[in-house]
């Protein structure tokens, strides 16, 4: 499987168009029984809205959903996916609740407000870069702890989890090139005494990057 973008973490934005206040909440999901389970958390917490449009993307299985709820056909579900298929972000779901203003916005006006919805809320979240990532066991010694945390986060790793024993084995996954810079670190910290072992691979985010 190639590299593909998701959201980098869950956010939420708002703005007022002729007195409509429009609320987005953005996620990353996995599945579409978590993308419904938020869009009706949603339905709960705004039940007194007009409006709680919603779409979802996800690449496993090419899942691609979005209701207007309500709203005139093609003016908010459809406009809020065009936004994350021409960044093409997967993964994802996404909320916007409208409470009604009295002044009609006219479907040019209300495509462009769930246009915006759903884009704030993406710039909110900022997006990060699905990869294989390869996943390592590395023994380390407690008073080389914090020092060795420091040398995997340098070299682009990332410590998943440590096991503490006599000594401590930590579960480090490192991007592509990222363990051909730690393993000779690994070799210099400890004078050759401590070898690392491969432990699999994983698709994992990568850093944060901004939409532009």
């Amino acid at each position: 499987m190639s590299e593909y973008r998701v959201p980098y973490e869950a956010s939420e934005s708002e703005f007022v168009e002729k007195r409509s206040r429009f609320i987005s909440h953005l996620w990353r999901v996995e599945s579409e029984a978590e993308a419904r389970a938020r869009i009706e958390e949603m339905k709960k917490k705004y039940y007194d809205a007009r409006h709680n449009c919603w779409c979802y993307l996800l690449r496993e299985g090419g899942a691609v959903r979005y209701s207007d709820d309500g709203e005139p056909q093609g003016t908010a579900g459809q406009p809020m996916l065009n936004v994350f298929q021409r960044e093409e972000i997967w993964n994802v779901c996404c909320v916007v609740t409208r409470y009604f203003g009295g002044i009609l916005l006219g479907a040019g006006g209300l495509t462009r407000a769930y246009t915006r919805g759903a884009r704030d809320a993406l710039c909110a979240a900022g997006c990060a870069v699905m990869g294989l990532w390869t996943l390592w066991d590395v023994p380390c010694t407690y008073p080389l702890f914090e020092r060795m945390k420091l040398e995997i986060a340098a070299c682009g790793g990332v410590v998943r989890d440590a096991e503490y024993g006599a000594d401590i084995v930590l579960r480090a996954a490192f991007p592509a090139g990222g363990v051909e810079q730690f393993s000779p670190r690994l070799t210099d910290l400890s004078a050759g005494a401590l070898e690392m072992v491969a432990a699999g691979e994983e698709f994992l985010p990568g850093p944060r990057e901004e939409i532009p």
